[in-house]
């Protein structure tokens, strides 16, 4: 029995095709399971023109047996098969596949077959975990059985042998365990139920295997029963995806213990979103909106991609590229023929597929998301309290390239109906002479309440959007206008109403005291003038155009080193008492004039929020206008 020399060639391609082709050594199972459900499917589709098969479709199926003891582990399957000269085409060449082979002869009458092999390579990955292989098959119509056996890149034998039905064994002998690899684990039951059911549990023939089961021993006493191990045969995948039903046949039960099952989450989905499309590219999707975020979602360590299924076969836990992080929250499955993968089987080839998929998938989260917004507003309520953030941040990456997507889905906490609102439900409401949407930022709601800029406003009953999440700010002069409107903030900017008197005059009339203030700050402030805004408070501090304080408070802790500082503009209103004890004391008392003007400072700075630098001399100054 002479040994064969592989007609790849060089050794060092063998090598490629154990070494590096792969990512993870477990990924041995899927293939041969794949190349397994591979042969049944052939052997099934030549059953519909060929009477003589005599097997029905019940009776395929793909059995697993492993032999911890004498470390070989062995997939059979009742499938087509191979003699001497396919295991020469197929085994013998490195990357000739017979699946792809197949296709190509049965042409355009076997769209309905879905093979999954296409490079003729994944039965090699099997050397990653063994090493010696056994191949034990007999091809539908032959008399006889051929044995295949290989240790590697140094060559295979092909010798007659016996079986007694047609169909393949792939007789893997593990490899010994080494301190980088526990090889026995691939002989472990636990490790290949696991397998099996992460990338071949949709395989669509049945995947039996023996399996250990407890059960109480007969004869033994009630109160003291007595348990015993024994083996039962099991089959070990789903074989139907829950995708693949009709969503009028499956029950919002169904869906919610999938959901909870498949991504490990306690809480049921707030949303289910089935997709099953055709034309350029076929897929099923099966997408959900969790119902509570991960405990890890804002973190860095999340990572976001939906599961990518191949015909029922997992091709990848997290594919990013097929939802964008806008929308990383959505979890789920997307199952299609028409990948075009790599040799491997684990990445894709090209990117078109994914980019028509994303598109769509896309399209359907967000009319999901609007469907939800305007049939159940306390459920998206409770979805935006959940994710909100992550549509706003959406907005901002790459330069506001999704703002029209995403806009129409952000809410914002009104001053006048003290709820959350959308944008459009803000422009609705505008009155015609309106010129922007207003808004303000802030800690909170309480705080936004009862800022002294904003008074104007709120006593003539106008709309301000309150801001209390940190990417808002930011999020405003991104988003610019919507719907014609300009968005301008109520706090640092012109306020834009016709009626409000000019302060030119009254500028004019305190530009000394101004320059007294500004000089007795000591540049803490870049410029002091009469405010428009004001009409019970003595002052305010604001930013003019620009970086706001808020940006300023988001920068100190996002990107410290940029050092962006917000412009300081004490706003005074000079028809307050205040003003006029500081303006006859710039005359009378200099010096106590100068403690006024740093008592309004550290004021206005506590409205804005922002730091007082020294709270304790704060405190003795305010203790020493008392003397």
């Amino acid at each position: 029995m002479a040994k064969k020399e592989f007609q790849a060639e060089s050794k060092r391609l063998l090598d490629l095709m154990i070494n590096s082709i792969y990512t993870h050594k477990e990924i041995f199972l899927r293939e041969i399971i794949s190349n397994a459900s591979d042969a049944i499917d052939k052997l099934c589709y030549q059953s519909l023109t060929d009477e003589n098969v005599g097997m029905k479709r019940e009776d395929f199926r793909i059995h697993i047996q492993s032999d911890p003891e004498n470390r070989i582990l062995t997939v059979s399957d009742n499938g087509i098969g191979m003699d001497e000269a396919d295991l020469e085409k197929n085994l013998g060449v490195i990357a000739s596949s017979g699946t792809y082979q197949f296709r190509q002869e049965t042409g355009k009458d076997a769209e309905d077959v879905s093979v999954i092999g296409q490079f003729g390579v994944g039965f090699y990955s099997a050397f990653m975990v063994a090493d010696r292989i056994t191949v034990i098959t007999r091809k539908y119509g032959a008399d006889s059985a051929c044995r295949w056996e290989s240790e590697g890149a140094d060559g295979y034998t092909i010798t007659p042998c016996e079986r007694s039905s047609v169909g393949t064994d792939i007789i893997m002998h593990i490899k010994p365990d080494t301190e980088e690899e526990k090889y026995s684990e691939y002989l472990e039951e636990y490790t290949l139920r696991n397998l099996v059911k992460k990338y071949s549990d949709y395989i669509r023939w049945p995947i039996r295997m023996e399996v250990t089961k407890t059960r109480k021993k007969e004869g033994c006493p009630e109160d003291k029963p007595e348990y015993e191990d024994y083996k039962e045969e099991e089959t070990l995948n789903s074989m139907v995806p829950l995708w693949q039903r009709r969503k009028s046949d499956v029950t919002k039960e169904e869906y919610d213990k999938f959901y909870q099952e498949k991504f490990g989450d306690f809480t049921p989905p707030q949303s289910v979103i089935t997709i099953s499309a055709e034309g350029q590219v076929s897929y099923k999707a099966l997408l959900y909106i969790p119902g509570r975020p991960p405990f890890d979602y804002y973190t860095s360590d999340y990572e976001r991609g939906l599961q990518l299924y191949s015909s029922g076969v997992m091709i990848m836990d997290k594919c990013p590229d097929l939802i964008g992080e806008h929308f990383g929250f959505v979890k789920g499955v997307v199952d299609s023929p028409d990948l075009s993968l790599n040799i491997s089987r684990e990445l894709l080839q090209h990117d078109r597929q994914l980019k028509l998929m994303a598109a769509n998938i896309e399209k359907k989260v967000k009319s999901e998301l609007e469907r939800l917004l305007k049939e159940d507003r306390e459920g998206y309520e409770k979805f935006f309290k959940n994710f909100g953030r992550q549509l706003k941040v959406g907005c901002l990456n790459n330069y506001g390239a999704k703002r029209e997507l995403l806009q129409d889905l952000l809410l914002f906490y009104s001053s006048t109906e003290k709820k959350l609102v959308t944008l459009q439900e803000y422009v609705d409401r505008m009155p015609e002479s309106q010129k922007y949407i207003y808004y303000a930022a802030g800690e909170n709601v309480a705080m936004m309440d009862n800022l002294p800029q904003t008074e104007l406003l709120r006593e003539r009953n106008m709309e301000i959007l309150y801001l209390t999440d940190q990417p808002d700010e930011l999020l405003m002069e991104i988003l610019r206008e919507y719907k014609g409107k300009e968005l301008r903030s109520a706090v640092d900017g012109d306020l834009g109403l016709d009626d409000l008197p000019e302060t030119k005059e009254k500028d004019e009339e305190a530009k000394d005291t101004f320059a007294f203030i500004k000089e007795a700050l000591s540049g803490e402030v870049d410029e002091v003038r009469a405010s428009r805004k004001l009409k019970t408070h003595p002052v305010c501090l604001t930013s003019g155009e620009g970086v706001s304080f808020e940006m300023e408070r988001y920068f100190a802790v996002a990107q410290p080193e940029m050092g962006i500082k917000a412009k300081r503009i004490l706003e005074v209103n000079v028809d307050h008492p205040a003003f006029a004890a500081l303006d006859a004391a710039r005359t009378a008392d200099p010096e106590k004039a100068k403690k006024y003007a740093r008592v309004l400072l550290n004021q206005a700075k506590l409205i804005a929020g922002l730091p007082i630098d020294d709270p304790s001399g704060y405190t003795d100054l305010l203790c020493s206008l008392w003397n």
